[in-house]
Order: C-alpha cells, then structure tokens, then sequence
C-alpha cells in the first residue's frame, strides 16, 4: 500500500461524457481548484473531464465534490496516490478538443468500448499464448517499465496509434478474423479509446486493464506481478513502483524523457540542459536558453519560490 503519512493527496481522474458548454464549467472548477489549494491540469471537452489533481486530502475531497456534481461525473473514476512533496506548481484547467488526443472525430467510448478486466485477472489473460497485448502509451513511457511480453508500438504520441495498429493489423494477428486483444495504459482512458477504436475497426474481442497500470501495481503484490520497470506519470514525481511508491527516475527539462540514476552519471547529461538521450538534438542556442532557465530555478528555490518556468509541459492527452 501506498505510505498514508506521506502528506499530498494525489488524484489521477477521468470521466467520459457529454458536456455541451465545457467552458461555462471551466471557472467555476478552476476557482474551487484555487480555493482549495489545489494544484494539477484538468482538461474539459465535450467528451469529458481528465487530468491530475494534487493537494491536501481535505482540497482534494472538496474538488472532487464539485467535479462529481458536473453532468454524467457522480461515478467519476479517481486513483489516489500519495506525495512526499507537491509533485505540481500551478493549478491549469484547460479547454481541448478531445480529453484524450487520438484524432478519430467518430470514436466514442460512452457508445462502444473493450471488456474491462480485473487487476488480479490481467495475469490470466496476457499469459494466454492467444493474447496480443499491447502497450498503448509512447515510447518513452514504455522505455522504463511495461509487462513482460507486451507490444511495443514506439508511437511518439498516442494520435500516431491508429495508423501503426491499421498498418501491422495483419502481422499482427497473423490473418485471424477473430484475435483476442488486450490492451492498457498508464490509467486507463487511453484504452477506453483504443479499445472503442479496435471494435470499430472490426475486432470483437477487445480487453483492457480496469483502472490501468496504477490499479495494478497497487493491487497486486510485487511478487506476483508481471509488471516489469518503473511506471511513468504525468507530474514531479516522474515514476512510481508496486504500492504507487515513488520510482527513481528524474525528468530531462530539455526534452521531457525520463531519465534514470544511470543517464544522470552520463557525460551527457546536464541538469536541466540535456541528457544522453536529446544531447545531440539540441542547438548551441537551445542549450544556452535552458542554462539560464536552469540557473533562474535555481535561484528561486534558493529564495524559497517557485520558478513555473523550470517544469516544461507534461500533456495528459499525449
């Protein structure tokens, strides 16, 4: 289990349904966000609520009271984690397109979506010889940790997954008409798209992690999982391992990959500027820009503030 004493309540949360004025919401959630000292991203589209929320467990209940007055978000799902420091430095509720970017206008997860499995099912199901389990997230969060013998697509962003799956679906399944699919992700929702995106592409037989790769590794114990890695997630704390404790990778601010305790004893890597794997995709001015960024971070927590610009953008919906 998570360590309770750790002192910020973290909740992952998201919600498919229909909001015909996702920005008349947009204040009103913002605000009580703000009066509750909470900090995170949420995005609203007319398809739903999604995002990660941090604070004290008290501001988190009073957010998720609001968010679950919202139409169609009284059974919201929320996976709570904990923090040992506020893994986020503002508070951003935004408005987008889709809550979770895969670029396919007709997919609808509320009308068609894959068969939820259990985390103490998962096992069973990926150790069948029948099973095509696939990692839907990006490459750099598969490059740290995944289940054994799953998939790799290597998209760069979850809107390339479409093309990869219609382009590999025959080497895929081997010419069957009927293949069994098991899919998941970090929490869940990118698979609630992609497993409506395989039914409407013809595949029946479509499952997916309940509650995603958070779920698992909280409920399932470290000596029966077949998870293997760190877990990457969208905030400070980078990563996390079994019972959702803090992973030990660190976060390049040059180009958001994750790097481990081994990239950052590289020659290559610099805080802040870059890391053995953007040290060459860099300019001579990119660097120069990222020093000083770096050295500004540094001297506002050296003055005891936050400095928003030392965390670049880490998107929910990529």
């Amino acid at each position: 289990m998570t360590d309770q004493t750790l002192p910020y309540c973290v909740a992952a949360l998201y919600q498919f349904t229909r909001f015909d004025n996702p920005a008349a919401i947009q204040p009103t959630l913002l605000e009580a966000c703000e009066a509750n000292g909470v900090y995170g991203t949420l995005l609203l589209a007319r398809e739903g609520i999604n995002g990660t929320i941090a604070g004290s467990d008290a501001g988190i209940a009073a957010v998720l009271a609001h968010v679950r007055a919202l139409p169609g978000c009284a059974d919201i799902v929320v996976k709570f984690s904990r923090a040992p420091s506020m893994p986020f430095l503002r508070m951003k509720v935004r408005l987008k397109r889709e809550i979770v970017t895969m670029g396919q206008p007709d997919i609808d997860p509320t009308a068609s979506v894959g068969t939820y499995v259990d985390p103490q099912d998962w096992n069973a199901l990926i150790s069948d010889p029948d099973t095509i389990v696939i990692d839907t997230r990006n490459d750099y969060e598969v490059a740290i940790g995944t289940f054994k013998g799953a998939i790799d697509p290597k998209t760069a962003s979850f809107r390339d997954f479409p093309e990869w799956f219609r382009e590999r679906r025959a080497a895929l399944t081997g010419g069957s008409n009927t293949p069994k699919v098991a899919m998941f992700c970090t929490g869940g929702i990118r698979c609630e798209k992609s497993t409506a995106f395989l039914k409407s592409e013809g595949v029946d037989e479509v499952y997916h992690l309940k509650g995603g790769i958070l779920a698992y590794l909280e409920q399932v114990d470290e000596a029966d999982s077949m998870w293997e890695g760190d877990c990457f997630v969208f905030d400070e704390r980078v990563s996390v391992k079994h019972a959702l404790e803090p992973g030990t990778y660190g976060l390049c601010r040059a180009c958001r990959r994750p790097v481990s305790p081994e990239d950052m004893a590289s020659p290559l890597y610099e805080q802040g500027v870059c890391c053995p794997a953007c040290h060459g995709e860099r300019t001579v001015e990119q660097r120069a820009r990222y020093k000083e960024r770096q050295k500004q971070a540094e001297l506002a927590r050296a003055r005891g503030e936050k400095h928003v610009g030392s965390r670049p953008r880490m998107a929910h919906d990529d």
